[in-house]
């Protein structure tokens, strides 16, 4: 369980979509609160999935070969094929939809960071849910069916994933906070970086995630 929610949470915290929209609702007008209030809505929604699982399971794991159990692996099982579909679609995409893409961008588009300047506290939590990666989470909420919480070990894991899933936003909310020029700069540069780089980086990220969880899954179900 802890190789798996590492992996996940390194692929949520290192997504470079929900990081871009970030950056930008920091450059916003009152962008320190308006982060702060992504980063609670954002870290809400997982706390969420994960309450949801642990109280359909009672904080027990459920038996191995149970139907429970098979069940759990088999949605894993899907997920990670799912994810590795998906990184190949977006990988193909790519690589014959750029000049559309290219000549798409011209088009006049409403700046996106005059409507964060006026967008209010719901708005900005709602882009926080609708930017978290669900196939990763829901990867997250497979593992999390095997966690015993009779043990204090599982709180500290739990805890360490959702950590770890929000590392990157946290990072550059307390950067702004104590850096706050020096922040912006930077945290610009990043943004610009990571449009550049993001589709290789998804593409990356899907693949590896979801042939971990594919053979991760497969083992399980026949071992």
């Amino acid at each position: 369980m802890v190789l798996d929610l590492l992996l996940i949470g390194l692929a949520i915290t290192l997504d470079p979509l929900p990081i871009m929209a970030f950056v930008l609702v920091l450059s916003a007008r009152k962008g320190i609160w308006k982060g702060l209030v992504f980063l609670l809505a954002w870290l809400a929604s997982l706390v969420a999935v994960i309450a949801a699982v642990l109280l359909m399971t009672g904080g027990q794991p459920p038996p191995p070969r149970s139907p429970p159990s098979t069940t759990g692996l088999a949605i894993k099982l899907a997920i990670g094929v799912g994810l590795v579909l998906y990184g190949v679609h977006r990988r193909r995409r790519h690589g014959s939809g750029s000049p559309r893409r290219k000549r798409a961008s011209g088009r006049d588009k409403p700046p996106l960071t005059t409507r964060l300047d006026q967008a209010s506290p719901w708005a900005v939590a709602g882009l926080a849910c609708f930017l978290q990666p669900w196939g990763m989470v829901a990867a997250a909420a497979t593992v999390v069916i095997e966690a015993d919480l009779s043990h204090f070990s599982t709180y500290l894991i739990l805890f360490g994933f959702c950590l770890l899933a929000s590392a990157s936003l946290l990072a550059a909310e307390l950067y702004m906070i104590f850096a706050p020029k020096v922040a912006e700069a930077r945290l610009k540069r990043l943004r610009a970086w990571l449009q550049r780089h993001q589709e290789p980086a998804i593409v990356f990220g899907c693949l590896l995630l979801g042939l971990w969880l594919t053979g991760n899954s497969i083992y399980q179900l026949t071992s």
